[in-house]
């Protein structure tokens, strides 16, 4: 091991280790990880927003331990692997030298540093996308079946991590076009999509609905330059705290000089120009960026065991943000130490508060993933979220939980501050109401829709489709019809209720489609680019019952 790795940087990341691990078990979960441990209940070959690599990890950890220690136990694991691996990257001769640099260096980097204990999905796509660099390494040189076989088999792991491992490898691929003629670079293509077949069978199969809810289901806004463009510039810069300046200059200035450095190269501008491209559309999330940590840690440290200066900035810059990122993690803990109230804090406290006042009968959340999986997780009680116009598709609109609460009484909790029914405290406090209900119905998963290519004109009648997937009858006398009117970035504007002609007695039997002739009712506000047709049942809000439908109105 001491060829390998000098045992003082052994012991300072055997230490990381284990602070990981206790911060991992004091820490209450965050939102997308309770979301995420919510998967892993139901182990799938894919989620709606993800890949299942995140909820595979957590469902081995918790395995172990039915705690937030379990959720994250596999994260602190991959932390710490992945620290190694860039390690194992840096090609120095003296670099044992230099390891107190290189440890202060990596755990300077603020989302490497958080994601050595979250679980998230960006966790395993830092460790598989160092251990891909650090197998391509060997590829290049030494190309093989065996090594073939695992550099595919590390291709799919990462595209099981996340979507955005995809352009991890096509800009490796772009930094060495002779991989084309490579025979072995096949093979690691054909095992790799070999590896990948159950998830893109699993695409298949729910009609491929997490590429088009990322592509074009998801809403957005009007571009906003200090939002959308300078919110990506700043995101860099948080990327790396107060080490930034001696960072992008080092990155920019990096001459590459051999096939791993390349592709190191070629990783960090190809992640910067898409993403750059990518802010004139949308708002660009700082996380989405965490991949060009791996080569800038490495090209960084190796700069820094050839440069005195760099080395003394880094070491100065990089004390500085560790100290504020242990503030910050012992404030993740202890709340008055954190500059304000964050999502690790209070949540065992409202989770009690509403389990004491609904006395575990199921809550139903509107619109609301991340409550319904951090009540599931805290209370072991059965929690959904369910989601209406004003809100978006999750797991939970796919994975037949509506199914879970059927005909029970429930306890149906309103998003946002109505200020009516009957209330329970959150974290801070604050009251948030909701309401009983005694015998809950609904059918969320009812399909609809309009004519395609029309041009709809107001006042006009057209056909609303509505086709029922379930094993039971739906009386039609138990629905609103309506159409939602989406602005440009698919916001919804308004729902309009719609009068309908049919009978009022008719039912909808299991995989039959009804066709209701309606007037199309004129939008009182501003002009819609996209409708939805939406449904709702037994007075609930308005469902996602339609797809975004573009129009050209043509109102009278």
């Amino acid at each position: 091991m001491n060829k390998l790795l000098p045992k003082p940087l052994l012991i300072l990341l055997g230490g990381l280790f284990v602070i990981n691990l206790l911060q991992a078990y004091a820490t209450e979960l965050i939102y997308d990880e309770a979301y995420y441990w919510y998967y892993s209940q139901n182990l799938s070959w894919g989620y709606f927003d993800h890949p299942p690599m995140v909820a595979w990890m957590i469902a081995l950890g918790y395995g172990f331990f039915q705690n937030e220690l379990g959720v994250r136990l596999v994260s602190c694991l991959m932390g710490t692997g992945t620290a190694l691996l860039i390690w194992s990257l840096v090609r120095h001769p003296d670099k044992k030298v230099y390891y107190k640099e290189f440890f202060v260096w990596v755990l300077s980097i603020t989302l490497l540093h958080a994601y050595g204990f979250l679980s998230l999905p960006d966790t395993p796509l830092l460790f598989f996308t160092a251990l891909f660099l650090w197998i391509y390494r060997r590829f290049v040189y030494q190309p093989g079946i065996l090594i073939s076989i695992a550099l595919g088999a590390c291709m799919a792991a990462l595209m099981y991590s996340k979507y955005h491992a995809a352009l991890v490898i096509l800009f490796v691929l772009f930094s060495n076009l002779r991989l084309f003629k490579n025979r072995y670079a096949w093979l690691a293509l054909a095992v790799s999509l070999l590896c990948y077949l159950p998830h893109l069978y699993w695409l298949y199969d729910h009609n491929f609905i997490s590429l088009e809810f990322h592509l074009f289901e998801r809403p957005n806004q009007p571009y906003d330059f200090s939002k959308f463009t300078l919110g990506f510039l700043v995101n860099l810069l948080a990327l790396f705290g107060l080490t930034f300046p001696f960072v992008y200059r080092t990155l920019f200035t990096f001459k590459a000089g051999n096939k791993l450095e390349k592709a190191l190269v070629f990783l960090i501008y190809g992640f910067l120009i898409f993403f750059f491209v990518s802010s004139f559309q949308r708002r660009v999330q700082t996380q989405w960026l965490v991949v060009i940590s791996i080569p800038a840690a490495v090209i960084v440290a190796q700069c820094l065991m050839e440069q005195p200066k760099l080395r003394k900035w880094i070491w100065r810059l990089g004390l500085a943000n560790v100290l504020v990122l242990a503030w910050l993690r012992l404030g993740l803990v202890y709340e008055p130490m954190f500059p304000g109230h964050f999502e690790s804090h209070g949540n065992k406290v409202w989770v009690g508060n509403l389990e004491t006042l609904t006395k575990g009968i199921p809550v139903i959340f509107e619109n609301s993933y991340r409550k319904a999986a951090m009540y599931g997780f805290y209370s072991q009680k059965t929690a959904i979220s369910l989601n209406n116009a004003h809100y978006r598709k999750d797991q939970y609109a796919i994975d037949g939980s509506e199914a879970l609460v059927q005909g029970q009484k429930v306890f149906y909790a309103y998003k946002g501050t109505r200020d009516k029914g009957v209330f329970y405290l959150d974290g801070q406090g604050d009251k948030k109401y909701g309401r009983f209900i005694e015998d809950f119905t609904s059918y969320r998963d009812l399909k609809a829709g309009l004519p395609e290519g029309e041009t709809f004109v107001g006042g006009k009648e057209y056909s609303f489709w509505i086709y029922n997937p379930y094993q039971k009858n739906v009386p039609l006398k138990a629905l609103r019809l309506g159409i939602a009117y989406l602005d440009a970035s698919k916001r919804l504007n308004e729902v309009r209720p719609i009068d309908r002609q049919t009978d009022p007695n008719k039912v909808l039997v299991p995989g039959d489609t009804v066709r209701i002739r309606f007037t199309l009712p004129k939008p009182v506000k501003a002009d819609p680019v996209y409708l939805r047709a939406v449904i709702s049942e037994h007075g609930l809000p308005f469902g996602l019952n339609g797809r975004a439908q573009r129009i050209r109105p043509q109102w009278k």
